[in-house]
């Protein structure tokens, strides 16, 4: 009996790909359970641009005004690094 290669037996014994997924946790369980690798057969090539303009830079603060605009950020319903953009994009315009 002649010996089938690796990839040959991943195919048939693998667990079929579904046709959709009902939600995204389904999707995402689905491939955190299986290897991609034994479905390369339903991916294509595609050719995709990319023009990455916005940078994010770490700046140090000290703990106590971090806070400070922390608190700010929390009751202003906001992530504090967007208020923190939003205030030097203020200050520099």
């Amino acid at each position: 009996m002649p010996r089938r290669s690796s990839k040959q037996t991943r195919k048939s014994t693998r667990e079929p790909l579904p046709e959709h997924f009902n939600s995204l946790e389904e999707a995402a369980h689905f491939w955190d359970t299986h290897d991609s690798a034994d479905y390369n057969e339903y991916f294509k090539d595609v050719e995709a641009e990319v023009d990455i303009k916005r940078r994010t830079y770490l700046i140090s603060i000290d703990g106590v005004l971090y806070d400070k605009v922390q608190a700010i950020a929390k009751k202003k319903h906001v992530a504090l690094e967007t208020l923190v953009s939003r205030w030097i994009h203020e200050k520099a315009s």
